[in-house]
């Protein structure tokens, strides 16, 4: 039997309610996990996953679900409240990223380690210069009067784009440290590929996030 295009449209949202739902669970879960595992204050080193596990998997991923319609933990506020709150853990995300890449790299100093010679190395380097490039281009929508050739509604659709850009780039920052050898002497087997899969569910869910406020969007214009 044929479902209707309500029943679809339904279904589809329930599955992106609980799709949502369980990237709230693992944005805070795979922090804690890191956090048991690295014991932060054991030694300066770590300090550096638990930090960049905070800002990509827990602070980064719920400044984008503020925004969904289904599962925002703020669905009841004003949008004014959410781009505060929005701004505010972007921020957050941003300085424990810095700390952690600071501390990392005080900690090969001090051992004598090379900087950024791993694609670990490089591609955190990357994300945490273009997190703060994105927290940078996000002021223009404070003050879109800057971009006086651009309209808000552009300002918007390029910060979200980029914005996803850069949240990619942190899960796969996060998962190319899982491939280290700290992280893959202290977890083996199943257990490895389900700490894989986190960042990979989150991804997922604000990717389908941000493409279908794009074709909101796109269909709201015509």
């Amino acid at each position: 039997m044929a479902l209707t295009a309500e029943t679809e449209s339904r279904l589809y949202r329930s599955l992106r309610a609980a799709a949502g739902a369980a990237a709230h669970l693992v944005a805070l879960g795979f922090p804690t996990a890191v956090a048991v595992l690295a014991r932060p204050g054991s030694s300066l080193f770590s300090w550096h996953p638990l930090l960049m596990a905070l800002a990509f998997s827990f602070l980064m991923t719920e400044a984008l679900l503020i925004f969904s319609p289904e599962t925002s933990l703020l669905r009841n506020f004003s949008r004014k409240v959410k781009v505060r709150v929005h701004w505010a853990l972007q921020l957050l995300a941003l300085l424990c990223a810095l700390l952690g890449l600071g501390l990392i790299a005080y900690n090969k100093h001090l051992n004598g380690k090379a900087h950024f010679v791993t694609w670990h190395g490089l591609t955190g380097l990357l994300t945490v210069l273009y997190a703060g490039g994105q927290c940078a281009g996000g002021l223009l929508l404070l003050y879109p009067k800057l971009m006086k050739n651009w309209t808000l509604a552009k300002l918007k659709l390029y910060h979200a784009t980029s914005g996803l850009v850069g949240y990619l780039l942190g899960c796969a920052s996060l998962m190319l440290g899982m491939c280290s050898l700290w992280f893959t002497t202290s977890v083996t087997g199943v257990s490895w590929y389900l700490a894989m899969l986190c960042p990979l569910l989150t991804s997922l869910v604000i990717m389908n996030q941000v493409s279908n406020a794009y074709l909101y969007r796109k269909r709201s214009q015509h």
